[in-house]
C-alpha cells in the first residue's frame, strides 16, 4: 500500500501549479492542517497564493517554508508520462514537482500529523509558510508574508526550507546558507561611425576593454569558513549593428555577483564604479539586488537536523552554501536560524522529474525527528 506521504505528494503533483498558479495545492494542505488546530491565513497578493498556518502561541516557533508552484514542464511529448499525472514506475514517483518541492511539503505535513498524535501538548509552536511564487518573480510570495509578519511583530526561531538539497543520497547535504545575487546592466557610451575613419568615432568596446580585464581578475574577497570566494561573471555582452564596417555607438554588458557574507552589496558596487572610473569609461550602470546572502552557523537548528539525519538515515550530513538563491533569503530577515533540507536535486526542472519512493517516508521521519528534538 502507498504511504500517506506518497499519497499526499501525488495529490499535490496532480495540481497544475505552474508558477505563479497554485492549482489548488494550498486547499489540499489546509484541509489536512485545519483538524490539527492550525490557524490558517491566506495572504494572497497579485494573483499569487500564500498560506500562513500556525499552531501554538509560545516560543520557540519552528517554521517549514515551501512553494507549491513548479516550473513549466517543457515539451510534453518528451515526458514518459504526463507531468501532472503522478505515476510510480520502477521505484520512482514521477511528475513535475516530485523533487522540487511538493514531496517535501507532503513529508512535513505527515510528519506534523504523527508528531501531534504523539505530543499534542508539545512545547513552542509549529508554522508553515507556503507560496506559489518561488519559481517565478518571487515578489508577491514569501517576501509579502514576511512583511505581514514583521508588521505585527511576529518572528521565527527556526525555519526549515524544503528545497531539494541532497546530492547523492537522501539528506547527505543540508544548506545552511546561500550566496547573495547582485546584477548590473552596464551601458558604455561611444560614438558610432565608419570604421575607416577612427578619428571620427569612439569605440565603446575599446573603452571598456582594460576595465573589463581588471574586473575579471579582481579578487573580491576570499570567502570564509562557510562560503567560497565571491565571483563576478559576465552573462551578456552586446555591441554593434551586425555590419563589419560600423563602429558601435554603445555597448551593453550584463554581469552578476554571487557574493558571500564576506562582502556587502554597497561595497561591491563601490569597487566596480571605482574600476570603471579609474579607466575613464563613459557609462551608465543600473543595479539589481535580487538576494542578500544569509548564513546559519552551527547552532541548535543545525545540530538538531544533523542529529535527526544521523538517527533516521545513519549518515553524517554535510553543510553547504552552494547553488542559487532560495526563499530562505527573505525568511532570514525574521529568523536567526534557517536551513534547507529536501530530496535529491538530480532531476529538478528536468524532463521526467522524479523522486525515489524509498526516500519519501525517510524524509518525513527526518522532519518528524527534528520536531521532537526542538519542540519536546
Amino acid at each position: 500500500m502507498p504511504s500517506d506521504t506518497l499519497t499526499l505528494a501525488s495529490e499535490l503533483i496532480a495540481c497544475r501549479s505552474v508558477t505563479p498558479d497554485d492549482g489548488g495545492c494550498l486547499e489540499i494542505i489546509a484541509r489536512r492542517l485545519a483538524p490539527l488546530g492550525f490557524k490558517l491565513e491566506r495572504l494572497d497578493r497579485q494573483g499569487v497564493s500564500n498560506l500562513w498556518a500556525r499552531r501554538g502561541g509560545t516560543a520557540p516557533i519552528l517554521c517549514f517554508a515551501g512553494h507549491t508552484d513548479v516550473v513549466p514542464p517543457g515539451p510534453l511529448d518528451q515526458w514518459t508520462s504526463d507531468p501532472f499525472k503522478p505515476e510510480v514506475r520502477d521505484g520512482y514517483l514521477y511528475g513535475r514537482g516530485a523533487a522540487d518541492m511538493k514531496t517535501s511539503i507532503a513529508a512535513f505535513v505527515t510528519a506534523v500529523e504523527r508528531f501531534l498524535a504523539a505530543r499534542p501538548d508539545h512545547a513552542g509552536a509549529i508554522a508553515l509558510l507556503l507560496t506559489s511564487d518561488e519559481e517565478g518573480r518571487a515578489v508577491d510570495g514569501t517576501v509579502r508574508v514576511v512583511e505581514a509578519l514583521v508588521a505585527r511583530g511576529e518572528t521565527l526561531d527556526y525555519c526549515i526550507v524544503g528545497e531539494p538539497t541532497s546530492a547523492e543520497r537522501l539528506a547527505d547535504t543540508i544548506k545552511n546558507g546561500r550566496r547573495g545575487s547582485l546584477s548590473g546592466r552596464l551601458v558604455v557610451k561611444g560614438v558610432q561611425g565608419h570604421i575607416a575613419y577612427p578619428h571620427l568615432v569612439k569605440n565603446p568596446v575599446h573603452s571598456i576593454a582594460t576595465a573589463l580585464a581588471e574586473l575579471t581578475t579582481t579578487v573580491w574577497d576570499k570567502g570564509n569558513e562557510y562560503f567560497p570566494p565571491t565571483s563576478w561573471q559576465v552573462s551578456n555582452f552586446h555591441a554593434g549593428t551586425g555590419a563589419d564596417n560600423v563602429v558601435p555607438g554603445s555597448a551593453e554588458l550584463l554581469f552578476n555577483f554571487r557574493f558571500s557574507t564576506a562582502s556587502t552589496p554597497d561595497g561591491l558596487k563601490a569597487r566596480v564604479h571605482a574600476i570603471l572610473d579609474r579607466h575613464g569609461v563613459d557609462y551608465t550602470l543600473e543595479w539589481t539586488l535580487s538576494g542578500k546572502p544569509y548564513l546559519t552557523p552551527r547552532g541548535r537548528l543545525v545540530e538538531a537536523v544533523s542529529q535527526a539525519i544521523r538517527e533516521s538515515a545513519g549518515i553524517e550530513t554535510e553543510l553547504s552554501t552552494s547553488g542559487g538563491t532560495s526563499d530562505g533569503r527573505f525568511i532570514a530577515d525574521i529568523c536567526p536560524e534557517v536551513i534547507e533540507l529536501g530530496p535529491l536535486n538530480t532531476t529538478i526542472h528536468k524532463i521526467d522529474e522524479c523522486i525515489a519512493v524509498a526516500d519519501i517516508e525517510p524524509l518525513s521521519r527526518t522532519y518528524e525527528r527534528t520536531l521532537k528534538l526542538l519542540l519536546s
